[in-house]
């Protein structure tokens, strides 16, 4: 999309989402550590504070995804690209997996291993390869100029 075909509206939603849409990745990703380091720990900490980590990045991920939903699927200069859609359906499927995992840790104790940690680990990778995608988009578009 161009800057000449892009609704008024828009660039405001384009600069929060923009924004807003890299916080919740840091979340997931300390959430992820916090995980592992429950496998390896005796203390209760790390699971309450991967449970914090996980419900912050969910809160901070709606946002972007409401106005992602909006700018791919509707309206007249709705994207065609794979590559969007493509994105799209990785966060999607991110957040499924970090509700699950918000889920599994209202559990007690150890009783979120290891499910926190295979949780954990399809969220922060569908969160990455959302950005690979939107990367190798971007490389495309810019003919390789970074």
């Amino acid at each position: 999309m161009n800057r000449s075909a892009e609704r008024p509206g828009s660039v405001l939603a384009k600069s929060v989402y923009e924004l807003l849409n890299p916080i919740p990745y840091g979340f997931f990703v300390g959430a992820l550590i916090f995980d592992i380091t429950t496998l390896f720990s005796s203390q209760v900490l790390w699971q309450k504070s991967a449970s914090w980590l996980i419900t912050l990045g969910l809160l901070f991920a709606i946002i972007p995804r409401l106005i992602n939903l909006v700018q791919v699927w509707t309206g007249p200069h709705r994207p065609a690209f794979g590559s969007i859609r493509l994105n799209f359906w990785l966060n999607l499927l991110a957040i499924i997996a970090a509700i699950f995992n918000a889920f599994v840790h209202s559990r007690d104790a150890y009783g979120i291993v290891p499910q926190n940690v295979v949780l954990s680990v399809i969220t922060v990778v569908c969160l990455a390869l959302a950005s690979l995608v939107i990367s190798v988009r971007t490389h495309r578009q810019t003919g390789g100029v970074l």
